[in-house]
């Protein structure tokens, strides 16, 4: 039996890369959907897609979700029967400087791919959410059934979306990641900014006493979860994927310290009003449906996002 083909979005990105080339090592074919916007440095883009791109079972299309027509010629052409659809305007501070843009690309266009999924009757579509949708819970760990509460424009369009998604009619399923890093990472995000900073002797900003805390979940662990969804097609299912092990933040930059033998140089700021305490996935749903675990322990992780990240970066001794 032939392998279903898979059109991912967001491909280019730091977790939708990882899940192509996995993909394609499982001999599915996967259609990849990207608009390299500038984020952040296209150029990492074009970089993670770099070994899909020899693969005969690979087709990359440089498209924007909101360009419906475009979204509609490729599901025409190559028919996909799964749909993960990881494509977002990513970035928690961000989205407050600019929540129509977010609102656009993650509700509108989420919107764009349910219609054309609906109409060339796609088997299974795979929504990638975030822990952000919790927004401040006070009991832990986050559990798929709690009341949400979003405190900032991405994890509210996180949420809309996922509403959509809800209302949709096809075998849904919605997965709630929480803080992926590994090699790879995006650049934006507190591993690789602390790994180059600390590596670099350059000061790091910790915003607020470093006792917030994050379910850091290496990226091996995540592709593990989105390929056990694949062909599991109930109606809805919502499922966090995370470490089940927050962190804080001050003990995540020790370890840095510890894998690196660099110390820190530390400038403190006030917490940011989008950033929240902490964040803890209950993942019994995840071991019961998907018998997922994660496999990965943070200095495990971050061994080998530092171990990539003097691999592949310059580092300049301040």
């Amino acid at each position: 039996m032939p392998k279903p083909v898979v059109l991912v979005t967001g491909n280019a990105g730091f977790i939708g890369s990882h899940l192509t080339n996995t993909l394609l090592k499982l001999h599915y074919p996967v259609i990849g959907v990207d608009n390299f916007n500038s984020y952040y440095d296209p150029l990492i883009k074009e970089k993670n897609i770099h070994s899909a791109l020899k693969n005969k079972s690979f087709r990359q299309y440089r498209a924007d979700i909101l360009d419906k027509k475009l979204l509609e010629k490729i599901f025409q052409t190559h028919r996909p029967q799964i749909v993960v659809h990881l494509a977002a305007r990513a970035g928690v501070r961000p989205s407050i400087d600019n929540p129509e843009l977010y609102h656009q690309v993650n509700v509108d266009g989420t919107k764009n791919l349910l219609d054309l999924a609906k109409k060339y009757k796609i088997r299974q579509f795979i929504f990638t959410s975030s822990s952000s949708v919790y927004g401040d819970q006070k009991k832990v760990p986050f559990s798929e059934t709690d009341a949400l509460s979003p405190v900032s424009p991405y994890a509210a369009t996180k949420l809309e979306a996922e509403k959509l998604c809800q209302q949709s009619d096809l075998p849904m399923t919605i997965l709630r990641f929480f803080t992926v890093y590994g090699p790879g990472g995006r650049p934006d995000m507190a591993p690789y900014i602390f790994t180059k900073k600390i590596l670099n002797g350059e000061p790091i900003i910790r915003f607020g006493d470093g006792t917030t805390s994050r379910d850091y979940t290496y990226i091996d662990d995540i592709i593990t979860g989105i390929v056990a969804v694949l062909g599991k097609t109930w109606q809805c299912e919502i499922i966090n994927l995370g470490n089940n092990h927050p962190v804080q933040l001050n003990d995540f930059i020790k370890t840095i310290e510890s894998i690196t033998g660099k110390k820190a140089k530390i400038i403190e700021q006030p917490r940011h009003p989008a950033d929240v305490p902490q964040t803890y996935a209950d993942i019994t749903k995840a071991k019961k449906l998907l018998h997922w675990q994660p496999k990965t322990d943070l200095k495990t992780g971050l061994t080998k996002l530092i171990k990539w990240f003097k691999f592949t970066q310059p580092i300049h001794h301040q």
